[in-house]
């Protein structure tokens, strides 16, 4: 059984500064729910973060600690960024795309697939619905995060 979940947001700033900010994955952790720590394990075969690159995250999801590995697949800031995982308790796919508005504001989508099975394929209704909440926090904090002045 699998998740499939897709949510999305207008955001009042170019789509340029939105992704840049997002796409960074030094700033996981203060927009991302359950995100503690984000740290980049392998740099591209180009060097630096794009298509090959690998994220190491630590999160708490329902409780529990989820360590995995996602992998770069795509890279074309500032419209897309696709992983998928190589590492961690379930196979899963995470893209962020931000096309531009009219009037010069980003629609910010995120979409998360994942082979919920085992124990994960109990609770895959229940995982679905809070995954969709996760990720409406997570653009709100992301908006929040840019609309407000930074240290």
């Amino acid at each position: 059984m699998g998740i499939d979940v897709t949510v999305e947001r207008a955001i009042p700033l170019r789509p340029e500064r939105v992704a840049a900010y997002a796409m960074d994955w030094r700033h996981d952790a203060e927009w991302t729910q359950g995100i503690r720590t984000a740290e980049l394990t392998r740099r591209a075969d180009s060097g630096g973060f794009g298509a090959g690159a690998e994220v190491t995250r630590t999160a708490y999801f329902l409780g529990r600690r989820i360590d995995y590995v996602l992998r770069v697949a795509a890279h074309d800031p500032p419209r897309l960024l696709d992983m998928v995982s190589v590492a961690g308790p379930m196979p899963m796919h995470v893209t962020y795309t931000f096309d531009p508005e009219p009037g010069g504001g980003t629609l910010a989508r995120i979409r998360v697939r994942g082979d919920a099975s085992g124990l994960y394929g109990l609770a895959a209704p229940l995982m679905g619905r809070r995954v969709r909440s996760s990720l409406a926090k997570d653009l709100r904090d992301l908006e929040e995060r840019l609309r407000t002045p930074q240290d």
